[in-house]
Order: C-alpha cells, then structure tokens, then sequence
C-alpha cells in the first residue's frame, strides 16, 4: 500500500467498478443494475441482468479464510448437484468460484450466487414451513456424507465454538460475568463430551438454519442461502442453532416443534443427541454472541454497551434453566 494513502479497516467497493471489473468474468447476459444491497457478515450486492436476478457476496477482510470461503462453495456446488435446493455459486468463465478482490484493507473474495426464488416468509415460518425446513435440513445432512473431506477446514468442535468464542467476549466481560462463563462452559463441556464425531450424528452442518436464511415461493418450494458459517460438526448443532435463534426471537414453539418433527420425518435422531440439545443451544448462543462482538469492533462499536452484554448474558441463563422448554 502505498505510504500516501490512509490505511482502512473497511471500505465498500464500487458497484460500478463491480460491473466493469468482476461481473464480466461471468457467463451471464448484459448487466442492467448493481445495487449495494446489505451489510452483514459480508458485503451483498443484487445484480440484475437483461433475463434474471443474482447475488454477489463480497467477503470481509477480518472474516473467514480463503479456504474456509472455498470449502462453502464447493460445498453448495455439491448440493445443488444433489438435488438439495439452495442458492449456490456461479463459476467464472476460467472455471472459479471465488474471485479474489486487492482491496485497501486487504484480500476479499467476491462470489456470484443465482437468486432464491421467493422471499422469506412474512412474520415468521409457519408451522408447515418450519416443517419443510425441518426435512430440507435432515436432507442435507444425509447428503453431505458423501462429500469429499477437507482436513484443513476448521470444523464446529466444541474447542472451535466455545474456547474460540470466549476469547473474544472476554476483553468485555465483568470478573463476575466471566466466572459464570467459565464454569458454564465447563458444564456444557462434561454434558456432550460423548458426542461421537462420526456418520451420521457428524456431518456438514449448515450452521445458521433460521427463517431469514430461507426463501419461500406461494408454491411452499424452498430454497437455502447464506452459508458462510458451514462446517464440519455434529448435525445436532443445526438444530440446536434453529433453537437458539427461535428462542432468542421469541417464536412460537408450535413452529420450533414442526421444525423438528419435519427433520425426524427424514431421519430420526439418537437418544444423545436429544439429551445434549440444550447444551447444544448453549453453545449456539455463546458462538453467535461472540460472532456478534467480532462485527460490532469492525462496523458498530456503539452496540458494546453494557446493557447489550447484560440482555445476552440473561438470554444465557434462561437457555440453562432446569425449566428449559424449546417446544
């Protein structure tokens, strides 16, 4: 970089430079309109050509490696070909599925998806949605065994989502706080230590399974999308993520129970792993708490308050009450 520009810690990238620098790369009809259309995790441009519509994600510098990033296409790539329906990536016309991007801040990588039909549904799912994403997710599960294993790709363990995880809440923790966590997470630890990592309680798990990661049409057909937290881990985590998510938006837990009923249409799970869901949920909440800190510090540092620690924090507790009740 050079010594007469300001270093960044993020900048946006230009849709019109998107559309005469990255999307000709693509075999896709003359682009019409490039819109920057949200901000999350990564950066989501809508695309729009003279005959469809498709989304361009832009990775963030600050997350996820090149390899994890490869891994998720390669894996949508995989279970669009398997007849699972979600929104997966476009290969460029030298035969990519990311492109990498030198932006001021340094290396992002760009990925063309085609676009989920539908919308996502209006309120919330209903019970007769929750249970076709319920099936959809067992079905993915049941897939990914055969795809190819990738021993670089950090999986979801227990060290990855909790250890990771309190490492970065720490620094905004109270001693008190910080007490609670440790000797929490040493319980949840003790409680699915016995979790085997093997076919086909492990699998590829989606990691975000909730309504806004889910499109439906009129017609109840389906599609997947946003994938930037899959991995390796036990299928049990994507239920108890669906759980935590539900149960942080204060769903009904009618739909809660479609959800699993629908998976357990597909394939049913062990007894362990019933016993360990709310342990399970435990360690959802605490790994996207921690994903939630990671891009407060990036892009709105404001949000670090005390109360937002304080509302997780008892959102926590109500997760590992004895009186817990996701259904």
């Amino acid at each position: 970089m050079s010594d007469h520009l300001f270093p960044v810690s993020y900048s946006t990238l230009a849709p019109q430079a998107i559309i005469t620098r990255l999307l000709p790369r693509y075999a896709i009809a003359p682009v019409k309109n490039c819109v920057f259309w949200m901000r999350g995790l990564s950066d989501i441009y809508l695309v729009e050509t003279e005959d469809r519509r498709y989304v361009l994600r832009i990775s963030h510098a600050h997350w996820r490696t090149h390899v994890d990033i490869q891994f998720e296409l390669e894996f949508l790539s995989f279970l669009q070909q398997q007849q699972i329906p979600v929104a997966y990536p476009l290969s460029t016309q030298d035969d990519k599925l990311a492109i990498e991007i030198d932006s001021l801040e340094g290396k992002r990588f760009a990925a063309l998806f085609t676009y989920a039909a539908g919308k996502v549904a209006l309120g919330d799912l209903n019970k007769s949605q929750a249970q076709k994403l319920g099936e959809t997710l067992a079905k993915l599960h049941q897939a990914s065994h055969a795809f190819c294993t990738y021993a670089d790709r950090p999986a979801l363990t227990i060290e990855y989502l909790l250890d990771n995880s309190l490492l970065d809440l720490s620094p905004f923790l109270s001693s008190t706080a910080q007490s609670y966590l440790n000797a929490a997470i040493a319980q949840i630890k003790k409680q699915i230590c016995q979790l085997p990592r093997e076919a086909p309680l492990w699998a590829v798990c989606w990691g975000d399974p909730h309504s806004g990661n889910v499109h439906f049409t009129e017609a109840n057909e389906i599609t997947l999308f946003d994938f930037d937290q899959c991995g390796y881990g036990w299928r049990a985590f994507d239920i108890a993520k669906f759980l935590q998510v539900t149960l942080q938006a204060g769903i009904s837990p009618s739909v809660r129970k479609a959800f699993l009923h629908g998976y357990q249409l597909v394939q049913p799970l062990e007894n362990i792993e019933l016993s360990t869901m709310q342990s399970l949920t435990q360690v959802a909440q605490i790994w996207s708490w921690a994903i939630s800190v990671k891009y407060a510090i990036a892009h709105n540092h404001s949000k670090l308050d005390p109360s937002y620690f304080h509302q997780r924090l008892e959102h926590f507790k109500m997760l590992r009450s004895p009186d817990w009740k996701p259904f």
